[in-house]
Formats: structure tokens, sequence, C-alpha cells
């Protein structure tokens, strides 16, 4: 579920209850709705609401979907293939256009108000920056840091090696950012070295697909990306698209700083390959 995509229209009851069932995504909303209700501090009659907002036919209709949700987060190719949709006639006209159909969910999903807040956030030079991922989605991280590194200094990618970790969490300090990448088949190391992040107070920007990693529990922002393709293998083109957009929109907002770096980068590039040559 896209809590997110209706977090504008919320009320503060429904704000409550949002951040309750974000707080421990997706086990929070397998309670009953009296439990749910006290300890979200709302009605019941409210959680019925929150669940109309989400194009739900009731709080059972979401226990479903949540049911759902935890039974496909941890998919392998293999099930995939069994369960995947078959691509009618040029299978590469057909697979762009599901990734494309990706990219522009993942739009709607994301509010200007959040992207605006992750910007803000990793643009902001009082605060450090680091990028790590999943055993393939830290390519997503690295990337997001190698454009990142361009418009301002700080940024630093976490090694995927563990024996490097306490290093990096002696070095955060509060008010830094981690942005993380996590997608289904998610790693519990990621999801223990978030859970020690928080003795930093460091804010992480969790960058998931839409049955949310176990991160999101100690994540400040997190962003769901539809992955799913209907074939053996998932897609991270939206998950990609959302990062370059994210890099782009820093780039504008510290243009001047931004191409000072390009034009250091680019002169300290030419010396380099002088010196080869």
């Amino acid at each position: 579920m896209t809590i997110t995509a209706v977090a504008d229209s919320l009320t503060q009851s429904e704000r409550k209850l949002a951040a309750t069932l974000l707080s421990n995504y997706p086990f929070k909303g397998l309670l009953n709705i009296q439990e749910l209700a006290e300890e979200a501090g709302v009605s019941a009659a409210s959680i019925s609401r929150f669940t109309t907002k989400l194009g739900l036919d009731g709080y059972a209709d979401m226990q479903r979907k949540l049911l759902e949700e935890l039974r496909s987060g941890d998919i392998s190719p293999l099930d995939l293939h069994d369960r995947r949709t078959q691509i009618e006639g040029s299978f590469l006209a057909g697979f762009l256009a599901r990734a494309a159909a990706q990219i522009e969910s993942a739009g709607d999903a994301i509010t200007d108000g959040q992207f605006d807040r992750i910007t803000a956030l990793l643009s902001d030079p009082k605060r450090r920056v680091f990028a790590m991922g999943g055993r393939i989605s830290d390519t997503i991280a690295q990337h997001m840091t190698f454009h990142l590194t361009q418009s301002r200094d700080g940024v630093e990618h976490i090694p995927r090696d563990p024996e490097s970790w306490p290093v990096q969490l002696l070095r955060m300090r509060p008010g830094d950012v981690v942005f993380m990448v996590d997608f289904r088949r998610y790693e519990q190391t990621l999801e223990r070295l978030a859970q020690a992040m928080q003795t930093k107070r460091v804010k992480i920007v969790l960058l998931t697909d839409t049955w949310i990693s176990p991160i999101k529990s100690n994540a400040s922002e997190v962003l769901a990306v539809p992955i799913e393709t209907g074939t053996i293998w998932d897609s991270y083109a939206a998950a990609l698209a959302i990062v370059e957009a994210i890099v782009a929109r820093i780039a504008e907002l510290t243009w001047d700083q931004t191409r000072q770096r390009i034009e250091m980068w680019d002169a300290t590039r030419a010396l380099t390959m002088e010196t080869k040559t």
C-alpha cells in the first residue's frame, strides 16, 4: 500500500494513524481494529475513513492486502517465473512499456512535498550524506553517490563489507543523512545497521519497493516505488529515475557550486589524461 500517496489529504487523526502504522509496517496493520485505534489514539471510525482514502473496502480489506504484501516481500526469481505475466508480441517493446508504466506510477506515489523535503536534506551542506544498498540495489546507491558528489562535499558510499561499518558509524554525526536502498528479499544486515544508526541520531531516507523494507521502522522518509514487471526479474527503472530526479534537482538548486565542482572535475580529468599520454 502507498500511504504516502494520500499524505497531503490526511486529517490530524489520520496522520496519527498513518504514523502508528508506519512505525512497524506492516505488522501494526494486522492488529484488530480496536487495538489499532487504542494504540493510535483515534476512533474506529477514523480508521474506516482512512482505509477509504486508500481506496480500500474497509479494514478487513486492508489487512488482506497487508498479508499479500508480506507474502510477496520475500519472493524469489523462481517464484516470479511461475507467476509471470506473458508479454505478447515484441518482448522488448512490451518490457519497456511496463518499465515506463512503473516510472509513471512512482511519480504518482511520491508527493512534491516529500520530494522537496528529501532534496533539501541531501543538499544541506551542514549534513554529511552516506549511501548504501543491498546485494544488487547497491548499484543505485553508488549511482546516487557519484552524481551527488559533483554537487557537494561530504558524500560517501558505504561499502558492502560489514567490517567497514563500525568505522562509518563512528564518523556519523547527529543530523547526517543516510540514503539506503533495499528491495524485496530484504537484507537483515541492512536492517540491523539501520537500527544501530539510531544511536547516532541520523536521518535515514529509504528507497524501497511497494512491499516496504523493514528498515522503514527507522527511516525518516520512505520512497516506495514499483519494481515488479511480471517477468522473472524485477526492474529498478523507476527507482533509478527517482534517484536521477533527486540529483538533477539538487544540481539545479546548487548550480553555482555544482558548476564550479564540475569545472574542477573536468580540469583534473584533463590533467590526468595529459599525464597518461
